[in-house]
């Protein structure tokens, strides 16, 4: 497993977020990717390496230049508002909802938060641009080396992608890993590319980037939306749209869910991918469908993320795993890592 590893990810610290209405400490912090880190290297599951910088219109092949420019420039703006903000994290508080206009990019800078963002809960830092661009690169990276012959990679960081979408950011992720991942396949050579995202929580903006589109098929494994996160999207009515249709796969499942549910409904995605004979897999690994995990309600336990890797490998294909959530961190580590060795021991 040749892995990925976003040395910049700790620039990237948020101060507090706002979860059911309070101020509570972030769940996504850097002792995430440091606990996976340090169980790669205990196991030594493979090379650990720097990715290359990919130049930004490698971004633009997902996001829009217009999102990009407002994430680059964001904390100096914050800053020309007042140098004061330097000890403040920056949270949008207004959104162009309905029947508001979002095609006018406003000058005012809380405004512009609220354009580009889907969620209060989600800080903006003076490391966020950096943390999520080196991120970036580690996704692209990972996807060209499947090209060069690699059979698995892993980008290794934080913060996380997929609810990130070609304009918006919110649920911890501002640029989409795993659809730059897959888009690069795609750039790269490969004729269909399919995204497989196992978090607990939908993964609404990689849905959202492909859904009109059948060169990507995306299936997710997540908690029902009428009751968990992202609440908007991720129902099993949402199919695709246009030349997408029949491309999108969703299989909520309800929060507390056995997993013997969850195993059976990685059956069913796994079935749906071998019938789409995709290139290549990219696959969004999130690992808060944990039992002890303190933002989600599944019941896996450690051993049962060495299945899932077992269960991925047999489908044969060239994939990259990309690391979204999970937020148990003592366990973190192990979960991940078992996933991975799973894959390199497993098919």
């Amino acid at each position: 497993m040749l892995t990925f590893y976003n040395e910049a990810h700790g620039h990237h610290r948020g101060r507090f977020e706002i979860f059911r209405g309070e101020m509570v400490p972030c769940f996504e912090k850097p002792e995430r990717a440091d606990a996976v880190v340090a169980e790669l290297a205990r196991r030594n599951l493979g090379r650990i390496v720097t990715p290359q910088g990919v130049p930004l219109m490698s971004l633009e092949r997902i996001h829009t230049p217009r999102y990009l420019h407002f994430l680059r420039h964001a904390w100096a703006d914050w800053l020309a508002l007042d140098p004061a903000n330097a000890g403040k994290n920056a949270f949008p508080s207004v959104w162009p909802v309905r029947t508001l206009r979002d095609d006018v990019e406003p000058d005012n800078f809380c405004a512009k938060l609220g354009l580009y963002s889907m969620d209060n809960g989600t800080p903006l830092t003076a490391g966020t641009w950096i943390a999520a661009k080196t991120g970036a690169d580690c996704a692209v990276n990972a996807a060209h080396a499947l090209r060069l012959g690699e059979r698995s990679t892993f980008a290794l960081t934080r913060p996380p992608g997929h609810h990130a979408g070609a304009d918006f950011f919110g649920g911890y992720c501002f640029l989409n890993n795993a659809a730059l991942a897959a888009q690069h396949l795609l750039d790269d050579g490969a004729r269909r590319v399919a995204v497989l995202d196992l978090d607990y929580h939908h993964g609404n903006g990689t849905q959202s980037i492909f859904y009109q589109r059948d060169d990507v098929q995306f299936i997710s494994i997540h908690a029902d939306p009428r009751s968990e996160y992202p609440f908007y999207l991720g129902h099993a009515d949402e199919t695709g749209a246009g030349p997408g249709l029949g491309y999108n796969m969703n299989l909520p499942l309800p929060a507390g869910s056995s997993a013997q549910a969850w195993f059976a409904a990685l059956e069913t995605a796994c079935m749906r991918l071998g019938s789409y004979g995709p290139d290549a897999l990219v696959v969004s690994l999130g690992v808060d469908t944990f039992a002890g995990d303190p933002l989600s309600q599944f019941a896996l336990q450690s051993a049962d993320f060495l299945r899932i890797g077992e269960r991925l490998s047999y489908l044969g294909l060239p994939t990259a795993f990309v690391f979204e959530g999970g937020y148990a961190v003592k366990e973190i580590g192990v979960n991940v890592v078992n996933v991975l060795e799973g894959f390199e021991t497993g098919g």
